[in-house]
């Protein structure tokens, strides 16, 4: 009697409402595994309600959204599982290039998840919060039916935006590197291209095993195919046949926009009277998008394509100058969007070419020679590059993947070190605020008090995208704010530059210059510490400082004051899936630089598209 007590038979007892809050404690891989004890709990552990409180626990999206969620899956447990896949994908990706800002925010769409690029730009007379903030979109990973997931790329060529349709990777719970690459698989069922399920690779019928089966974050490029033969990474080929592929791979397959499906990505807030038509429109589009994912698959034969199948298998001379050919038309194809863009990197095109001649000879290992550190602790600039006929053999067909993977990558000032021919994001470790640590996380703003108000000088205003975050140093506790955002027409600080960094441990005396805020109401300020801010004075890599005070004041404002210049920059916190859900969207560039834009450029190439409110013709200031 004891034992039943104890056994199986005291959770089955349980109601459902109750066993619900039991499993609270237990991961989607633990409640998997509850159910594989008995029948009777198999059921139990399939319940509804179970897998509702562990989408839920997850913390993507609110509950009400959930339900919304749910009319397209097949089940909570469905539902749970794209979830759980997609979670570490969220949040800040960043990349060097160029200087004014490739930062990318990853935020839920609808039964999606959306990369959206913030681009740079002035505020109007609305500031930050009732502006429209300017965004375009880079990707998407949309759940099918079964709670699998679809990736779509974005990209705009010759006026006419696409979707680009590939594969998600096993996402690495810990991955701080996304990379776009080209995956080979065997696809071949009687004579026809069969589709690829992008996150289990197939389709099981034990949807408990394929979620456990998430965690691994091995990519299908690292595992054992044929006999015991590992698969060439794609990262170990040369960058000029990475960069082929792509070309020819994004080519291949994309597919023209219509526009039913060229709307929206995610819903509006839930307080505007349009949610629940936008609802209604992101269901169909979403139909829409899988339906095409299905029926093209995003594969091709590479054996069709002559310049992949021919010998020799490495590119030859003339294939290169015809890729680089191509990404000179990408310059000029940018060009098109803003008259003041020029193609600045004839140059780099031409170390390019130099450098893959080189490969062809044997002489070079490395395109910039930069050492990208791997998960396994070994250098890819130090592995010998793999031929492409390697690569390629590992299928019959190849599509276009998205790879979330863990790097071990060092850091100055919570800013990655970047490598500089990967087609890649960088995820920001933004830490949320804590005891001791209240002002850690993401800031925007712009200089001027009061804050966010145009002049008659000065009718727009960049704005600043900051990181805080906190850095022991010789027994002081630093505030850091670096730089990740800047909305001026020609950079005026490096991307991860601090803009000023504090001693917490140092209260400063300095008076606050301003007795009103912009409401005309008193200045409160409840701390002030000391610091140093940016200033000119040892180049644009490596600038020098200023002293000045950091000051908290009312309303969760902060404002770093440079004490000789009394030039201002204020900051407020920001909810960029709420500034996002209220912005304007605007055309992506070229699908491949749309992801990863590698051209170094100091001016900003996404000006083309702002609009008479959001201009970016503000001059360099020169108070700093």
């Amino acid at each position: 009697m004891l034992s039943e007590a104890c056994g199986s038979s005291l959770l089955l007892a349980l109601p459902d409402d109750i066993f619900a809050i039991v499993t609270q404690s237990l991961s989607p891989r633990d409640l998997c595994n509850l159910g594989l004890c008995c029948r009777g709990l198999y059921a139990l552990a399939a319940s509804e309600k179970v897998w509702l409180t562990q989408c839920d626990m997850i913390g993507i999206i609110h509950l009400r959204d959930l339900v919304e969620w749910r009319k397209g899956v097949s089940s909570y447990k469905a539902l749970c599982r794209f979830l759980v896949s997609v979670q570490p994908l969220l949040g800040i990706w960043v990349h060097q290039n160029p200087e004014l800002g490739n930062v990318v925010y990853v935020m839920p769409g609808f039964i999606s998840v959306v990369g959206c690029r913030i681009i740079p730009q002035e505020l109007g007379p609305l500031g930050i919060e009732d502006g429209p903030i300017l965004w375009a979109p880079v990707f998407e990973i949309i759940g099918d039916l079964d709670g699998s997931a679809t990736f779509f790329l974005h990209g705009r060529e010759r006026e006419n935006d696409y979707f680009y349709p590939g594969s998600l990777e096993p996402v690495d719970r810990t991955c701080n590197v996304l990379l776009l690459e080209v995956e080979p698989r065997q696809q071949r069922t009687g004579g026809t291209l069969v589709h690829s399920k992008s996150f289990a690779h197939h389709l099981d019928k034990d949807l408990s095993r394929k979620i456990c089966r998430s965690d691994s974050g091995i990519s299908k490029s690292q595992r054992v195919s044929g006999k015991n033969a590992l698969m060439v990474p794609f990262s170990r080929l040369a960058f000029v046949n990475r960069k082929n592929l792509l070309e020819i791979v994004t080519s291949r397959i994309r597919a023209k926009v219509p526009d039913s499906a060229n709307g929206l990505l995610f819903p509006r807030l839930r307080d505007d009277e349009n949610f629940q038509k936008d609802m209604v429109l992101l269901f169909e589009r979403r139909s829409f998008l899988l339906q095409m994912h299905k029926i093209s698959g995003g594969l091709i034969d590479w054996k069709d394509s002559p310049q992949l199948s021919r010998e020799p298998t490495r590119l030859e001379s003339s294939e290169i100058r015809k890729s680089l050919d191509h990404s000179s038309g990408i310059c000029n194809s940018l060009n098109g969007y803003d008259g003041r863009t020029q193609c600045t990197k004839r140059k780099t095109l031409g170390v390019y070419l130099k450098d893959s001649l080189k490969q062809i000879l044997g002489k070079s290992s490395s395109i910039y020679g930069s050492r990208e550190i791997l998960k396994n602790g070994s250098s890819s600039s130090e592995n010998k590059h793999a031929q492409l006929h390697e690569f390629l053999r590992s299928g019959d067909t190849i599509g276009l993947s998205l790879h979330a993977a863990t790097m071990k990558l060092s850091s100055y000032r919570a800013w990655p070190n970047m490598h500089d021919s990967r087609f890649a994001l960088y995820k920001l470790p933004v830490r949320p605020p804590t005891a001791g640590q209240e002002y850690a996380g993401l800031w925007g703003g712009t200089f001027g008090w009061p804050p966010g108000r145009p002049t008659e000088d000065k009718p727009g205003k960049a704005l600043f995208f900051l990181l805080l975050s906190y850095e022991e140093s010789q027994g002081q506790q630093l505030l850091i704010a670096t730089k990740i955002l800047e909305g001026t027409h020609y950079v005026l600080h490096p991307n991860g530059s601090a803009m000023f960094i504090v001693n917490i441990d140092e209260p400063s005396l300095d008076p606050f210059p301003w007795d009103t805020d912009g409401n005309s109401l008193p200045v409160e300020v409840k701390h002030a510490f000391m610091g140093e801010g940016i200033a000119n004075g040892y180049g644009f890599r490596y600038p020098g400082s200023k002293p000045g005070s950091l000051f908290v004041i009312q309303e969760g404002l902060l404002a770093f004051i440079w004490k000789e210049s009394r030039a201002v920059l204020t900051l407020q916190r920001l909810n960029l899936q709420e500034l996002l859900k209220k912005g304007e969207r605007v055309p992506a560039l070229p699908p491949i630089v749309n992801f990863s834009y590698l051209t170094k450029s100091y001016s900003n190439v996404f000006a083309g598209f702002s609009n008479t409110s959001n201009c970016l013709s503000s001059p360099r200031q020169n108070h700093l």
